[in-house]
């Protein structure tokens, strides 16, 4: 499920990954249902950004469009099935960009 997700987010681009993205979320959650998460990023012209759970059955677990001149800023809570990779996808300037952390996952989020 992950491969597919990342493919319909790049659609056949290639993926670079950023120092200019940044990712604010636990090394380790002690409940996977509740994982706070938020991304900003300093990469000029950010159209969107996505965040993927590579272990989680839906692997896409939000998507922001972002309007024109808007801060590349967000943030959430997300939803955790085990311990696992979260990435994260801007695309900015027609191009895609990713970041990634590994979070431990102490408490099941999705499955109890």
């Amino acid at each position: 499920k992950f491969p597919e997700s990342l493919a319909r987010f790049v659609d056949g681009q290639p993926l670079t990954p950023s120092d200019k993205i940044q990712l604010k979320l636990p090394q380790i959650a002690e409940n996977g249902a509740v994982v706070p998460i938020s991304v900003s990023s300093t990469l000029d012209n950010v159209e969107s950004i996505a965040i993927l759970v590579e272990k989680n059955f839906v692997p896409l677990v939000a998507q922001f469009d972002l309007s024109s001149g808007c801060a590349a800023f967000v943030s959430a809570r997300i939803k955790m099935a085990e311990t696992s990779d979260v990435i994260v996808l801007v695309k900015a300037g027609g191009r895609h960009y990713s970041a990634r952390q590994r979070v431990k996952v102490t408490i099941g989020g999705c499955g109890g």
